[in-house]
């Protein structure tokens, strides 16, 4: 981790390694590969995990961002992409983590089994701003449709991303923006 314009700057390479050091409030730029997916696609990831299938990405070491964006204009890899709410994949949340996932992008707050989660896999909760879709596509360099092409915006995607504007809402040893 390096600071760059005041913010901790983390690739997504050595985001297990800086979960354990980030806490609630850092301002970080996040660069690296970030996968998308929603309430769809997280209830399609549960099922082939109940089938004791694979996940559509790897989940250990991985980032999931609460996004569903929209279609690309001309010369732009994305259109706007900003966070859901993150509630919505609670229900799903612990087990990912438990699995290995280290850090979920979205806004607003988090259940307590979501914050435990968090807090006993050493993962992060990292918040987006909200209503600033625009903001966030200028940090994306290229996108893949990756699994559920079915689901449209809702499909999983794989981004790639430089310098992503983010803050830690959640950290790993409890630290939390929304209490």
């Amino acid at each position: 981790m390096t600071t760059k314009n005041g913010r901790i700057s983390v690739h997504m390479e050595e985001i297990a390694e800086a979960a354990k050091t980030l806490r609630a409030g850092d301002n970080i730029l996040l660069s690296g590969v970030i996968y998308t997916a929603r309430d769809a696609a997280h209830k399609r990831i549960a099922a082939l995990l109940d089938e004791g299938k694979e996940p559509p990405f790897p989940l250990r070491g991985s980032a999931i961002y609460y996004a569903g964006p929209t279609p690309a204009p001309d010369g732009l890899p994305i259109g706007s992409c900003g966070p859901t709410t993150s509630s919505r994949m609670d229900v799903f949340t612990p087990r990912l983590l438990d699995l290995g996932l280290t850090a979920m992008i979205g806004k607003g707050g988090r259940s307590p089994a979501v914050c435990e989660a968090i807090r006993r896999n050493g993962a992060v909760y990292l918040c987006a701003i909200g209503g600033a879709g625009a903001l966030a596509a200028q940090a994306v360099r290229s996108v893949e449709v990756i699994a559920f092409e079915d689901l449209g915006c809702e499909s999983v995607k794989r981004l790639v991303v430089e310098d992503f504007p983010l803050v830690v809402g959640i950290d790993c040893v409890g630290g939390s923006l929304f209490r």
